[in-house]
Formats: structure tokens, sequence, C-alpha cells
């Protein structure tokens, strides 16, 4: 299988990740960049344009105040959702990944998506089960195949299909977690998140490197056609250098 492989990075990552992007990407070693646009950080697109690297952006989720499920979020959506159009423009990205939001409604969720009318967007599938402390409210919207075919048939977007987010959500409905992530595949997603997992019975997200946790991956990588986009979650360990994103780099292509 070949792919095109993803680092993920924050918009406010313009310091030595940054640098080691630029490194990385000139040695071959990824594709993509993955931006997560954290709001009010428009001022440091400029940077970003200068890289001259292929890029997919992020939408924030409601750890910052991005929430598509709610209503009364609708405006600050809106601002929200403008910057990331600008990073999108000016980085001429193919795609836009949103998240449906926490508690509120998933139909709520597809009328603002929708209201966007922006052909790049991607619903991303989430766990059940809202990581505490992390992201405002208790329960993730899009967490099972229902929900994100809702959105995508009441918005025309396409589907970027996590694992890992998959199989907690799976935990949390006594469902068969690997033919639960293959039930998805029927969305034809238009590209992957992969990470390890701590605890494959777990209803709660974890980002570990690969080869690190439970996942079995020769059941995972049959599953991703190929030619596909996949971006790397894993966490990083340093905040000087990628080092460890080089290792799970090592380590994919070592195991296939």
């Amino acid at each position: 299988m070949v792919y095109k492989y993803g680092l993920k990075l924050w918009s406010i990552n313009t310091g030595a990740y940054y640098s080691e992007a630029k490194r990385l990407y000139d040695m071959g070693l990824f594709d993509y960049i993955e931006l997560y646009v954290l709001p009010n950080s428009l001022h440091l697109l400029p940077d970003w344009q200068r890289l001259e690297i292929p890029f997919i952006i992020h939408a924030p989720h409601s750890m910052h105040g991005f929430n598509l499920a709610k209503k009364d979020f609708e405006h600050s959506n809106i601002e929200i959702y403008n910057e990331l159009r600008l990073f999108a423009d000016s980085l001429n990205t193919h795609y836009i990944i949103f998240h449906g939001g926490t508690d509120g409604d998933i139909k709520e969720t597809a009328r603002q998506l929708a209201s966007f009318k922006d052909s790049r967007a991607l619903i991303e599938n989430k766990p059940f089960i809202a990581l505490p402390n992390k992201v405002s409210g208790k329960y993730c919207r899009g967490f099972n195949i229902d929900e994100i075919k809702f959105v995508m048939d009441n918005t025309g977007c396409g589907f970027c299909f996590d694992f890992g987010h998959a199989i907690c959500a799976a935990n949390s409905q006594n469902l068969d977690p690997y033919e639960y992530c293959r039930d998805f595949l029927q969305l034809n997603p238009s590209m992957f998140h992969l990470t390890d997992i701590d605890d494959i019975t777990s209803e709660l997200d974890s980002h570990p490197h690969l080869g690190k946790g439970q996942l079995d991956f020769s059941r995972i990588i049959a599953m991703i056609p190929n030619d596909s986009y996949v971006t790397f979650e894993t966490v990083k360990n340093s905040k000087e250098n990628l080092n460890d994103f080089i290792e799970d780099m090592k380590w994919i292509k070592n195991f296939k």
C-alpha cells in the first residue's frame, strides 16, 4: 500500500515544529500538513504560506469554542469559520475537517455546516463520550454511522474517518470495534486519522505512538485504500523536535 502521509500541527506552532516540518518535508518524510487552526491566529497565516507545503485544514472543536451542534454558538461559529476559510483559501487546501460538536443536536450540526456552503468540508466521526475536562459537553455528535451519514446527506460534505474515535464509540455501544470500523467504510472516507490505542476496550480517546498500544494494525491497514491521505494524530513528546513523528513514520513503513 502507498499512502499520502500527513503531519498534524496547530496554527500557533511557528517555532521549533515549524522549522522541523520544513526540514522533514524537504527530506520527503511526509506529504502534507494537517493544520488545526486555533481561533484568532490569522496573523500567523503568512508564516504557513511561506512553507510551500500542501495543507489540509482542521477546524477547532468545542475545547476552543467551536460547537456546530448548538444554535447559541452559531454567531461565534461563523466568525471562526471565516478565519478557517481564509486559511484554506490562502493555502489552497482540498479539505477542511469539522467535528460535529458536543451535546446539542446533529440536525443543528448539519444545518450550520450546510450554511457555510464549502465544498471542501469533511465531517469527522467522534467517540460517544467526550474527554473529561478537555472539551465542553459530555457527549459527541457524529459518533455513529447514522449521524455521520445524516450530515453528509444534508450538506453534501465528505468524510474523514478516525479509527481511534470509531473504536471508542464501538465500545460505548458494545459493538465489535474492528467490524464497526469496517462498517464505517461504506461512507467512502476521503481521508483517515490514525493513532494507536492505549486500551482497546476504552470509551475514551487516546493518542499513543504507533505500535505502542493495543491496536491490531494488520486489521486496520487492510481497511485503508491505496493512495489515501493518512494523518498521524499521535502525541508529541518534545516541544523542540519531531523525532517521535519520525519514529512513527519508520514504524508504519516497516510494518507494511
